[in-house]
């Protein structure tokens, strides 16, 4: 169909203005069709020929090898299966027979070695003398054993100079079948060129024909193309059809193209629309079209016509007309048709859309004022009526208004969130109801498809009636007619719908109503989700160092414990404090405090936690702990800053972290203390007596290099150690000063209180209205342990004493009424002492408390450790510590001032050893060899 023009097709045409006339195609030029398949077939002939030189190079390489290793085997095993061969190696000097016989048979067979070995390896012959002597280089452990080694190696330098070597070793055997040596054969595997060098012309040549081949036949394809497109090239034709498309379609305006002969040459949709043209209109002639007479004589008149009205119908048009060919002067026009009836509608579109982009920025500006999603949801249902419906309810599953993360599985049934707009009396399910949607309702629907639904006319809506055929019919009733529901969607993910409602008094919805709503419902989506995984990140961040923090208090005689801890109200911090039973019953109180909010300071809680888990374990003094924990801190630090993490808030370093450390020993009544920058204990005598802990102030953790002192109380039986955070008394209304001096009212008169107690009224006298930071409080009342539980003894340095030490130990657990742990406990001390005399230095002390446990020490004045060591089956020793490890439920080693204590517990139920049923010594020593209970130096 021609559309350019009513001119009759010539078969001359001129190129373009601008464009140089010339048709001669460079099959170089990669931007034409032609160059671009030539370089094509130049690249596929190039990777078929590389590819079949490589081929034939890695066959004739292998080939190559393989004929080696045949030849080797062969000749190997000639040489040794020789009459005399084996003779020879057994003779004086195997070297003065074999070496003629080995030269000899390595000229005759082509090798460039033939070498006799003996069975460890030994060189007997060499093509080069020198080499005689040494040895072989290669494997020969399968020989020996009666097999054929083949192998690609290297060796000493061979006459045939360098290259792949194979070689084969082969068993020389006597009569007896007795392997007495060893033959190896082998060569070079050289440049294997010669092989496929004389193939390589045919293939090159193949190579040149094919691209002579290609070469002329894209020459002749090229010729052919443009002698069909009249020169032009192909995005020259792309850009004239993309033209021809977007004047047929995508304009806007009437276009109509008629010839000199008035025939119609070309009418693109609109023209056709506005017109009402038939299908088959183009090539017919103007007057059999049935025109508006106006119209008619327009088309068939040959003046110009500039924004003149015509009508046609209901239908007012601007019209343009020009000739096709002013200055050809031949027949044939151009006329463009413009529909202005519609400039009304557009006004009031315009005004529509004026409307919605203010209600938009009044969305964006009210919706998610709070990180609450009940209140976000909300604030969409009041943003939304009653200007852009009468009713909006929300819907949300159960799992966005827990902070979770939504999934599929929860679509069927959600929950009423929110309902806005003036017809709340429209019955409608209630705020906080379930909904179970049916598989037709709209609701369901749009969750699904992920797109909204519009029902224009809610009588029509056999879904929207079935899903509550009651409420529906009352609602109906009720005047709702209407409904546009929308999911809402963040992030690909579906967090529920919202529901448009408009009653009988309102326009029905419209498709523009609906591109609206899923606007409005897009950026709804946003708040919503934000407000979630805020709601998630606060309830993570509370589990969190809720899990971070003791759940129960632990087994131990020293302290009566209780405690209290409060989060803020705007997030959790990073609070925490410990109670750590250590050995010889004594107990460690851990206080600290890490400065930030959030999944950091708490997860940053932790990891303090654990690390003063881990160096309470090791038994470390107390400023040692503190200054392991502020190294660790240091080094957090530093990873924070060396990381990638964004430097907000969330994640900054964690300096400025607090702790206080204290060790409570109920046999003397003691607890040594430091803190690292954090607030001074109290502490309440048994006469209700309130006082200062006297610990001097460290600087905070991670600074680095700053010491901890320590001090040591008294802390007699009744008295209360009182811990806390600077949350308890520091507040911005006032300062921390006053803040203490509540802290002391409140504790005045606690001497006769329990932990508990003093814990509730300090909390019930200090807590603020609103926290804004956390609050830990923790109060220990102490324990003495009863005299008449402890037995000491002091003990010479000669093993004969042992037995003696054991007879006190058997007569100390009777008194105590335990005999039924007397044999471990003998074990265990008699083992101990008699290292501790063995390798240890004076004094030597035997300690024995009975208390939720059986508590063995041995102390004396070395520094070492003792360690677990491989004992062999023949070692008369080395198996203490092992025996020590089956009997008692702990053990370990702490260090002193005066040297170290090795400590074994046993535990106890009904005042008896509860140590399990163990397999015999003996077979547990046989079994695994355990190393046994020495000092480093034995």
């Amino acid at each position: 169909m021609e559309v350019f023009s009513g001119r009759p097709r010539t078969p001359e045409r001129h190129p373009p203005p601008g464009r140089p006339r010339d048709r001669r195609a460079s099959l170089l030029d990669v931007r034409s069709a032609a160059g671009q398949v030539f370089l094509l077939q130049v690249v596929i002939v190039v990777l078929l020929v590389a590819a079949t030189v490589v081929g034939m190079i890695l066959q004739a390489a292998r080939d190559a090898l393989q004929q080696g290793r045949r030849e080797s085997v062969i000749a190997a095993q000639s040489f040794a299966n020789a009459p005399g061969t084996a003779a020879a190696l057994r003779s004086r000097d195997p070297s003065a027979v074999l070496q003629p016989r080995a030269e000899a048979a390595r000229k005759r067979s082509g090798m460039d070695f033939v070498i006799v070995m003996s069975t460890t390896g030994i060189r007997y012959t060499y093509p080069y003398p020198r080499e005689i002597g040494k040895k072989f280089v290669g494997t020969i452990g399968p020989a020996v054993k009666g097999r054929t080694v083949v192998e690609q190696a290297g060796g000493p330098p061979l006459p045939a100079g360098r290259g792949t070597d194979v070689q084969a070793v082969v068993p020389v055997t006597d009569a007896r079948g007795t392997v007495v040596g060893l033959v190896s054969a082998g060569l070079t595997v050289r440049n294997v060129a010669a092989l496929w060098m004389p193939q390589l012309p045919i293939i090159l040549g193949s190579g040149v024909a094919a691209l002579a081949l290609a070469m002329a036949g894209t020459t002749l394809v090229s010729r052919r193309l443009r002698g069909h497109t009249y020169g032009l090239s192909p995005v020259e034709l792309a850009r004239l059809y993309e033209h021809h498309d977007a004047v047929l379609h995508a304009v806007r305006e009437g276009v109509l193209i008629t010839g000199d002969d008035g025939r119609l040459l070309l009418a693109n949709d609109e023209a056709a629309r506005l017109l009402g043209l038939p299908e088959d209109a183009q090539g017919r002639p103007v007057q059999e079209l049935a025109l508006p007479e106006p119209v008619m004589r327009l088309l068939s008149s040959p003046e110009t016509v500039t924004d003149e009205v015509y009508r046609a119908g209901n239908r007012l048009l601007a019209v343009n007309k020009r000739p096709t060919y002013p200055r050809a002067g031949r027949g044939g026009s151009v006329v463009t048709l413009r529909d202005t009836t519609e400039l009304a509608a557009v006004s009031g579109r315009a005004e529509v859309a004026r409307e919605r982009l203010g209600l938009l920025y009044e969305a964006g500006v009210r919706i998610g004022t709070t990180l609450d999603v009940e209140r976000t949801a909300q604030e969409l249902a009041e943003v939304a009526a009653p200007q852009f419906a009468d009713l909006v309810t929300v819907d949300l599953l159960d799992a966005v208004l827990r902070g979770w993360e939504p999934t599929a599985e929860g679509w069927r049934q959600l929950r009423r969130a929110a309902i806005g707009g003036a017809r709340r009396m429209i019955p409608v399910y209630p705020l906080g109801e379930v909904i179970t949607f049916s598989a037709r309702s709209p609701q369901m629907r749009a969750l699904q498809e992920g797109r909204g639904v519009l029902e224009a006319d809610l009588r029509q809506a056999h879904g929207w009636r079935e899903q509550d055929p009651e409420r529906s019919r009352t609602a109906l009733e009720s005047g709702l007619r209407s409904l546009v529901t929308v999911p809402l969607r963040a992030r690909n993910v579906a967090l529920g719908v919202v529901n448009f409602y408009r009653a009988a008094g309102s326009p029905a919805f419209e498709p523009e109503d609906l591109a609206f709503a899923e606007e409005l419902a897009v950026r709804a989506a946003v708040a919503i989700d934000n407000a979630r995984r805020f709601t998630r990140e606060h309830a993570m961040a509370v589990t969190l160092q809720r899990s971070l923090l003791p759940r129960g208090q632990p087994e131990q005689d020293a302290l009566e414990v209780a405690w209290r801890y409060l989060p803020a109200e705007a997030g959790v911090g990073g609070d925490w404090f410990d109670v750590i039973p250590l050995p010889g019953a004594r107990v460690a109180l851990v206080m600290g405090d890490v400065v930030g909010r959030g999944l950091h300071a708490a997860a940053t809680m932790g990891r303090l936690r654990t690390a003063v888990h881990n160096f309470a374990v090791l038994d470390l003094p107390v400023d040692e702990v503190l200054g392991n924990l502020d190294d660790l801190v240091v080094r957090m630090d530093d990873e924070e800053r060396a990381g990638d993490a964004p430097g907000d808030h969330e994640h900054a370093g964690v300096t400025g972290a607090t702790c206080l450390y204290a060790v409570y020993d109920p046999v003397v009544e003691t607890c040594t203390m430091a803190r690292a920058g954090h607030p001074e204990p109290v502490v309440v005598r048994p006469d209700g007596t309130v006082t200062c802990a006297g610990v001097p102030a460290s600087a905070p953790l991670g600074l680095g290099g700053y010491p901890f002192e320590t001090t040591e109380l008294s802390l007699p039986e009744g008295s209360q150690l009182v811990l806390y955070t600077d949350g308890l008394v520091e507040d911005r209304a006032h300062d921390i000063d006053v803040g203490l001096e509540r802290l002391r009212r409140a504790l005045e008169g606690s001497g006769m209180r329990t932990p508990d107690e003093t814990c509730q009224a300090v909390i019930d006298a200090l807590k603020p209205s609103h926290s804004c930071d956390d609050i830990a409080l923790l109060t220990a009342r102490a324990r003495a342990f009863p005299p008449a539980r402890v037995a000491e003894w002091e003990v010479p340095s000669d093993p004969a004493l042992v037995p003696s030490v054991r007879a006190w130990c058997r007569e100390t657990l009777r008194k105590w009424g335990v005999e039924e742990a007397g044999f471990a406990t003998e074990l265990i001390v008699s083992e101990l002492v008699t290292n501790a005399i063995r390798y240890g230095s004076p004094p030597v002390g035997v300690r024995l408390l009975h208390g939720r446990c059986l508590i063995c020490e041995v102390s004396d004045g070395s520094g070492t450790s003792p360690r677990l060591r491989r004992a062999g089956t023949t070692d008369e020793g080395g198996r203490g510590l092992f025996l020590v490890a089956q009997f008692a439920q702990r053990w370990g080693t702490r260090y002193t001032p005066r040297g170290k204590v090795i400590w074994a517990e046993q535990a106890l139920h009904d005042g008896a050893s509860a140590v399990p049923r163990l397999t015999p010594v003996d077979f547990l020593l046989d079994q695994f060899e355990l190393d046994g209970f020495d000092d480093p130096g034995s």
